[in-house]
């Protein structure tokens, strides 16, 4: 039986059908390339005027450590280090952008794009090749980062 979202859960579960391994291997440090509405996706999600300004020109990293369904995610932001772990199709505690732990469940579609749901956010993080992809949506307002190997 696929999960179903429920009224008042914070997270909402994206069916993935039946294949829960990624194929592709997401392994590797991306450095971000290029960005599009960071400040209004962040001023949306409750970042702070000052943390949007410093922000908004940092090149971050992300480092992703992938064993089979196993995921290890360190981002680095200027100084700010943030780390999430996560198995695909299990419930796991993340740290958002904010800082604010939430429950939710990181689904595999087809074989390159992770997909979770927390707090009225959706979030796809989409491999090809040597390029990552996320998109983050809330409401109207799509943020959208694309990283590459490096």
């Amino acid at each position: 039986m696929s999960p179903q979202w429920q009224p008042g859960q914070q997270s909402c579960l994206i069916s993935c059908g039946s294949s829960l391994v990624a194929t592709m291997n997401f392994s590797g440090k991306y450095q971000v390339q290029s960005q599009e509405n960071f400040e209004a996706f962040m001023k949306a999600v409750g970042l702070p005027d000052e943390l949007i300004q410093k922000g908004k020109d940092i090149k971050g990293t992300s480092e992703i450590v992938q064993n089979g369904k196993h995921f290890k995610l360190t981002i680095t932001t200027g100084s700010k280090v943030v780390q999430n772990e996560f198995t695909l199709g299990e419930e796991c505690e993340m740290e958002t952008l904010t800082g604010e732990k939430v429950k939710t469940v990181v689904q595999l579609e087809g074989d390159n794009k992770l997909v979770t749901t927390f707090k009225g956010i959706k979030s796809v993080t989409e491999l090809n090749g040597d390029i990552i992809t996320s998109t983050m949506t809330l409401g109207d307002i799509v943020f959208k980062r694309i990283s590459k190997r490096i």
